[in-house]
């Protein structure tokens, strides 16, 4: 069960160019947990603001519920990846710098379990929240990672790595894989597993 029995906020941070499948994988598997155990979750998408976001490509336009100024505590703060290139602009963009890290850092040391998708730890990278722990990426990041976070030990040939308030993931469905491994710890491994079964998801 979750801590106290009562239903965890999850935060899914979105932000311009975020990558679709980042976002709905893990998204997905946190819905069909409420579906099974009903109040387990409290899924929700936050942003700076409440602007319509464009996703990667500007494919499709998604609008967060809340803003960073009126979202719920969250405890489990999910950020997906982007784009390589688009990640390493942001790393240079003082304003993403200020609003949305910022944010981040905050609600992780305000005791949110920090989840990154994908090239989601390579947006953090201008921190210090994985001194000193095994992380992960996609694996087209795994050395700008190492070199970006040289006190963190950056596991290749993995698909998450657990590090209890901080998990990480590999590329794009592996943030799946780290959604159902995190429903099965709060909840248990059946219902984990009927989830896998439901989306005919092969066993990583």
């Amino acid at each position: 069960m979750t801590p106290q029995n009562q239903p965890l906020h999850v935060a899914f941070l979105i932000y311009d160019q975020v990558e679709v499948l980042d976002l709905n994988g893990p998204l997905d598997v946190f819905v069909k947990a409420n579906l099974l155990k009903p109040n387990t979750y409290i899924p929700y998408l936050v942003s700076a603001s409440k602007a319509i976001v464009n996703t990667e490509s500007n494919t499709m336009q998604i609008m967060p519920q809340y803003s960073f100024a009126d979202c719920p505590k969250p405890d489990i703060l999910v950020v997906p990846g982007a784009n390589p290139d688009i990640v390493l602009a942001y790393l240079q963009d003082e304003q993403f710098q200020q609003t949305y890290t910022a944010w981040i850092t905050a609600q992780h040391q305000q005791g949110a379990l920090l989840f990154t998708v994908c090239t989601g730890s390579l947006l953090l990278s201008n921190t210090a929240l994985f001194d000193d722990l095994s992380i992960t990426t996609h694996f087209l990041g795994l050395d700008m990672l190492q070199e970006r976070c040289p006190k963190a030990q950056v596991k290749r040939g993995v698909r998450f790595v657990d590090q209890d308030r901080v998990l990480t993931t590999a590329g794009i469905t592996a943030g799946i894989d780290g959604a159902l491994y995190l429903v099965s710890k709060h909840l248990d491994a059946e219902i984990s597993q009927t989830i896998q079964q439901l989306f005919e998801y092969p066993k990583a």
